[in-house]
């Protein structure tokens, strides 16, 4: 037998109890014949309870303490479940992102992984003990510091461990039954996808969908490796991530002939996501020359923040100025306009507007490569359900657009029902709170 990863999220960790329904869970893998290595996420609140510790403490916390502060959540995680396998005739060891191997970059609060060294993990596999990992964090190449991932991170350390182990599959539990058409908090009628592509799921990450971290599809794409979403408060089958298409096809789809793995007609959509962690700014002014937007976007990426989406209007004829918005994650808002306001008198632009009471609502599916007509519905279920648009962007597979935050949750349910994705009967069972 070959090696499991699994990751389990706050939600599942919530309290004593939920860790030893966990470690009957890892056991049952291990007495299955697997060896099995476990990232996990920090008990239930804590890390967001910490964060509020750290602002109480001081209005702008030290990024390298910010990172010794968050990373105890996962070590406490760690520890726990390692003695609640014990506790049921295992051993377990538990290791720190450091000790595991887990190599990134020196950004505090948001490093990426380099590289994974996983010698102390295949030794203690060696020796017959279950792996417990502490998520979301590892240890800069350069300078030796802490880091941490940013939120979400622990979905990518165990993505990342099955890569370096060479696992059979990366197993990511959460709160919710695997993958659904739209977050069930919103729409509880969404239905469960038993495979979706990574080619989707990336789309569906990036747009908010917060069942998986988006970079944690990322390296599963670049590495091949088989992701399997399941909760871990039921025994449901749950989704499939993979390059192989979705085989749960609308049967009036499904031409005579085709088999499972056939691209050529899977469902349209895989779903409905949204993101309200966004703010807006836009650049008035800007004079319109060549250049102009480069510095924009250079001050930007100087302090280290990644855009979303980009809208510059056409300039006026009679200023020769033009106007250029964006998103971004709302929490980089304010270095944005501190970055930006540093460069105003070298573009010459007039003055900055900030929004962060947006959010962002998409359509996704593969099929919409050869679908005509499924902009024009988009639009027709926003316009029917009263939702004003305010930026749009599109990719092959993907629809966004940003809209009045109170307008996202009509936004989700008019474009879910809109096409079709409403389940007949069973509606989604939400096990814990936040959906990781």
């Amino acid at each position: 037998m070959g090696i499991v990863v699994q990751k389990y999220g706050g939600s599942s960790l919530a309290d004593a109890d939920a860790i030893k329904r966990v470690a009957r869970r890892i056991v049952d893998i291990k007495k299955a014949g697997h060896d099995v290595v476990v990232a996990v996420s920090a008990m239930g609140d804590t890390t967001d309870d910490l964060l509020d510790l750290a602002n109480g403490v001081s209005p702008l916390p030290p990024a390298r303490e910010m990172d010794m502060l968050l990373t105890a959540g996962e070590r406490i995680s760690m520890a726990l479940v390692a003695m609640a396998i014990s506790d049921l005739g295992f051993t377990a060891r538990s290791f720190t992102g450091s000790q595991a191997g887990v190599i990134t970059d020196s950004v505090h609060g948001k490093a990426k992984i380099i590289d994974v060294t996983p010698g102390r993990i295949t030794q203690a596999i060696g020796e017959g003990h279950i792996v417990i990992v502490a998520g979301f964090q590892g240890v800069s190449a350069d300078t030796k510091e802490i880091t941490t991932l940013g939120r979400g991170g622990t979905d990518t350390t165990a993505v990342a461990l099955a890569a370096a182990l060479e696992a059979d599959v990366c197993e990511i539990y959460t709160d919710v039954d695997g993958v659904f058409t739209a977050d069930p908090r919103i729409v509880p009628s969404a239905r469960k996808l038993d495979t979706v592509s990574y080619e989707e799921m990336l789309e569906l990450a990036a747009c908010g969908a917060k069942i998986l971290h988006l970079r944690c599809v990322e390296y599963g794409r670049r590495y091949g490796i088989p992701i399997h979403v399941r909760s871990s408060f039921s025994q449901l089958e749950g989704t499939r991530v993979s390059n192989d298409a979705r085989p749960d096809a609308q049967p009036d789809l499904q031409p005579t002939g085709t088999t499972q793995g056939d691209t050529m007609e899977q469902p349209i959509i895989a779903g409905v996501a949204h993101d309200r962690s966004e703010a807006k700014i836009t650049v008035v002014g800007v004079p319109d020359k060549v250049g102009e937007a480069a510095r924009i976007f250079e001050a930007l990426a100087d302090a280290q923040i990644n855009l979303d989406m980009i809208v510059q209007n056409v300039s006026a004829a009679a200023t020769s100025l033009t106007d250029i918005s964006f998103t971004l994650p709302r929490t980089d808002g304010q270095s944005a306009m501190s970055a930006l306001a540093r460069i105003q008198a070298e573009v010459g632009y007039d003055k900055l507007l900030y929004d962060d009471k947006i959010g962002k609502v998409s359509l996704i599916g593969a099929g919409m490569r050869s679908h005509p007509g499924i902009t024009s519905k988009f639009f027709g279920a926003l316009a029917s359900a009263g939702v004003n648009i305010g930026m749009i962007s599109t990719s092959e597979i993907r629809i966004s657009v940003i809209v009045d935050e109170a307008s996202v949750d009509d936004a989700v349910r008019a474009t879910h029902t809109a096409f079709d994705l409403d389940a007949d009967e069973v509606e989604a069972v939400v096990y814990g709170g936040s959906g990781r």
